[in-house]
């Protein structure tokens, strides 16, 4: 998960600059398959519009862009774009995609074509630029709310909105008075489609934690503790910035607080 992604070519016609498609995506369906390249990106469609993977292909090499800009690159990110939510839970190896608009897997970016298709034009931006640093950063040893907050921090960075509009569900709850308590756990990403609201509230969450994180202490900073968090585990991680994970509730409880009222 944490391996740069491969640039992407025709089998037939491999040169050193776009090498051929990896196996992971050669003969994906069998038939009906449909590739299109943008600038440094691959799309894998089945029996989809050509002109919808265009799309895709061209906001693939922004959200590359945009993750470079935080990790460093380049990025050559491949999306494969299956035909249900149903199919995307099959290539991503889980039992469902509720609510999820797109998700990682195995060094790549699965669409779920009926969420994704629900977003507007910064949205779908955001959630390419967010499952690709999945896919750049990994997330192995991490809890939800750093690695899911961490990629939101990419994937909104240079979007535009405003902080109570991305986080809207959030600052609803927060100007009702009610302030959430600690940082999401595992349950509170659970993508089975019972609670939306509570699952979007959690993405916003680990979000501010990260936006906290990054406002405090310098981008920077939040990368390294990123990365060094996944060798050592988030405690030591936070206590090299002279934090536990309880100050560090404490003062982003004070953030959301100050952001969103």
């Amino acid at each position: 998960m944490s391996t740069l992604l491969l640039a992407l070519a025709p089998a037939s016609a491999p040169t050193p600059d776009s090498p051929i498609l990896p196996s992971g995506v050669r003969g994906l369906w069998g038939d009906g398959e449909v590739v299109v390249r943008g600038v440094r990106s691959v799309v894998v469609g089945q029996r989809a519009p050509r002109g919808e993977l265009d799309e895709i292909a061209r906001r693939a090499d922004r959200a590359g862009w945009r993750v470079s800009a935080v990790l460093g690159g380049p990025l050559r990110p491949l999306v494969v774009v299956p035909a249900s939510a149903s199919e995307a839970a099959g290539l991503a190896g889980v039992g469902r995609v509720d609510g999820l608009a797109a998700v990682a897997d195995r060094g790549r970016v699965i669409i779920v074509p009926e969420y994704f298709a629900r977003l507007n034009s910064t949205g779908k931006d955001v959630v390419l630029a967010h499952e690709l640093t999945h896919v750049v950063a990994g997330t192995d040893h991490l809890p939800p709310w750093l690695y899911e907050g961490f990629a939101d921090y990419v994937g909104y960075r240079d979007s535009g909105l405003p902080v109570r509009t991305a986080a809207a569900e959030l600052a609803a709850e927060v100007r009702a008075g009610r302030l959430p308590g600690e940082l999401p756990g595992p349950a509170a990403f659970a993508a089975d489609g019972r609670d939306p609201v509570r699952l979007a509230r959690a993405y916003q969450e680990a979000w501010l934690a990260c936006r906290f994180l990054a406002d405090r202490f310098g981008e920077g900073t939040l990368v390294r503790l990123y990365r060094e968090a996944r060798v050592d585990g988030v405690d030591r991680a936070l206590a090299a910035l002279g934090l536990s994970a309880a100050t560090l509730t404490e003062r982003w409880r004070d953030y959301v607080r100050d952001q969103l009222a």
